[in-house]
């Protein structure tokens, strides 16, 4: 069994900053990408940004020079540091840990954590 555990959202005013941890605990044997992913309600949840294990990333257009994601692979943790927010940043967002060895049975999956509330106010 796997568990990703996020923190760090919260309410803050446009122009600042959060910092989103996610923490994979369990019988993690290797994890190929972590990312992190919104979504507002009545909307698809969409890619935010995302880590492979060897440090490529990628980014939504609309985070790009704002939002970095990192990702600390010996404690399975992946953050998501949040500069210049801005109101439309605001939604749920949800770690994300794709193709996780689990030591027992040596398959694969992919999880996701119970989301955390970003919210900008104007």
């Amino acid at each position: 069994q796997v568990q990703l555990v996020e923190s760090g959202g919260g309410l803050v005013q446009a122009g600042g900053s959060l910092r989103l941890s996610c923490a994979a605990s369990g019988s993690i044997f290797s994890i190929y990408a972590m990312g992190w992913y919104r979504q507002v309600p009545g909307k698809q949840r969409e890619l935010v940004a995302r880590v492979t294990d060897d440090g490529s990333t990628n980014y939504a257009a609309s985070v790009k020079g704002r939002f970095t994601i990192s990702r600390d692979n010996a404690k399975n943790t992946v953050y998501l540091q949040m500069n210049s927010l801005k109101p439309e940043d605001t939604a749920v967002y949800y770690c994300n840990a794709e193709q996780v060895v689990v030591t027992t049975t040596s398959a694969e999956y992919d999880y996701w954590g119970q989301g955390t509330q970003v919210t900008v106010s104007s």
